[in-house]
């Protein structure tokens, strides 16, 4: 009889890519796999623990699997357990617990549990994650774009940030792994990829060589199928000149770089143990535009830090605008357990909601002005493969991450299509028309 499993994954990027990887594995040993609100032998969460909130999901949808099949097994791996192994294993419903690495192996130690053989299911300490767990793609559920994962770990310790202890130090994926991933990827029609990691910029670092993600990027322009590349997120601190050049000069790269701010006060960034200054933060992001046209700067920012006061909000609030981000993340903060924000003063959780309000319209109001540069443009757009629900039309993004709505046959999925920027729909989505 045929063995069903059933994936759930939380939070970032870079567990997508883990999820889909370790699919891969189960579907080559012959599992069928279903959606995860269905009846199966094995349900696996992949966890995130970046908030209180996400850890108190991820118990939650465990629990939810058990009760659905009583007599399956349940595993919890990934960020969660491997910060905080004790309190998952006490979880009753939970079988199987595994931390951040080794997920390459969830398969082995699902079929000696289901076999009834004793299982080790100690988590490594953050510190003993030491070699990059080279997980590979074999089929897409998506390929219009595919994330590449081509790092791990984080070594900057953030005072609000559990990451670096879910996810251990920094470990670097091997270049001629990733080119390789990248071909094959293009090859089975992929037009984009998404470098990501968890700390992006780190690539290279703990083998001293702080040139090593350009050098990658310099490699991937030899790719000949390969359309787009993005990256998914990196600090201004980390993008050196000859990046720069790359991203202004190959076509390859888009246009669009996502660079974490968090903070437009010194005091809270100082108090958030952040790697920069207003003032340098300030300074990358002109020398980016004065090298890339069109450049889009997205951003995060974390709201009601501890220490936040009317006065560090606005200069916050007044540099998002002299900024003018194409798009803003805003993160309402929330103590995370183990972080050494978490023993600092907290503020009022009425006054973060009203900060965190008026930072979302100031966001709507900066991505309507970003939309407005680029009305009567022609652009290319990488349609996707699902429709706007609401509207039925294509969507779609341009290499400066404008989200297009067009009007156009199911043949267009999945390809590079000329349109030509119209109007403003809302602040998430301008309409165009395809150009014949």
């Amino acid at each position: 009889m045929i063995k069903k499993a059933a994936f759930y994954t939380l939070g970032c990027k870079v567990n997508q890519y883990e999820t889909e990887a370790v699919i891969d594995i189960f579907l080559d040993s012959g599992y069928q796999i279903v959606d995860f609100s269905e009846e199966a032998d094995v349900y696996i969460v992949n966890s995130c623990t970046v908030t209180n909130e996400a850890a108190r999901k991820t118990r939650q949808i465990a629990r939810r699997a058990k009760r659905r099949s009583p007599g399956s097994l349940v595993a919890i791996v990934g960020c969660y357990t491997q910060a905080f192994p004790d309190e998952v294993s006490e979880i009753e419903e939970i079988d199987l617990v595994m931390g951040s690495n080794n997920k390459a192996k969830i398969l082995d130690k699902t079929e000696e549990m289901l076999a009834g053989r004793d299982v080790d299911t100690k988590v490594k300490e953050y510190k003993q994650l030491r070699d990059y767990e080279d997980l590979n793609l074999k089929r897409l559920s998506n390929t219009t774009r595919a994330n590449v994962k081509i790092e791990d770990g984080c070594n900057q310790f953030c005072s609000y940030c559990i990451i670096p202890y879910a996810r251990g130090p920094v470990r670097s994926r091997k270049k001629e792994d990733i080119v390789a991933e990248v071909k094959k990827l293009t090859k089975q029609g992929v037009k984009e990829i998404i470098l990501t990691g968890t700390h992006l910029g780190a690539y290279g670092s703990e083998k001293g060589n702080s040139q090593a993600l350009t050098e990658l990027m310099q490699i991937l322009t030899e790719i000949d199928e390969l359309q787009r590349v993005r990256l998914s997120s990196i600090e201004g601190t980390e993008i050196d000149s000859g990046m720069m050049d790359l991203i202004s000069k190959e076509d390859i790269f888009c246009p669009h770089l996502h660079l974490p701010l968090q903070s437009g006060s010194d005091k809270i960034l100082k108090a958030m143990k952040r790697p920069y200054s207003v003032k340098e933060f300030k300074e990358t992001v002109a020398e980016l535009r004065k090298r890339i046209p069109n450049l889009a700067i997205t951003t995060d920012v974390i709201v009601g830090f501890p220490g936040e006061t009317e006065t560090t909000f606005k200069e916050t609030l007044d540099l998002v605008k002299e900024i003018g981000f194409a798009k803003v993340h805003v993160f309402p903060y929330s103590a995370r357990e183990g972080t050494p924000a978490a023993e600092m003063e907290q503020l009022n959780g009425n006054l973060v909601t009203e900060y965190s309000k008026e930072l979302r319209v100031v966001n709507e109001a900066l991505m309507l002005d970003y939309q407005k540069k680029f009305l009567g443009e022609k652009k290319e757009v990488l349609i996707e493969e699902v429709r706007d629900h609401q509207t039925n039309l294509l969507t779609g993004y341009t290499d400066n991450y404008l989200k297009v709505l067009v009007d156009g046959p199911d043949k267009l999925k999945n390809e590079l299509v000329e349109v030509k920027l119209a109007e403003t729909f809302d602040s998430y989505h301008i309409l165009g028309k395809i150009i014949d």
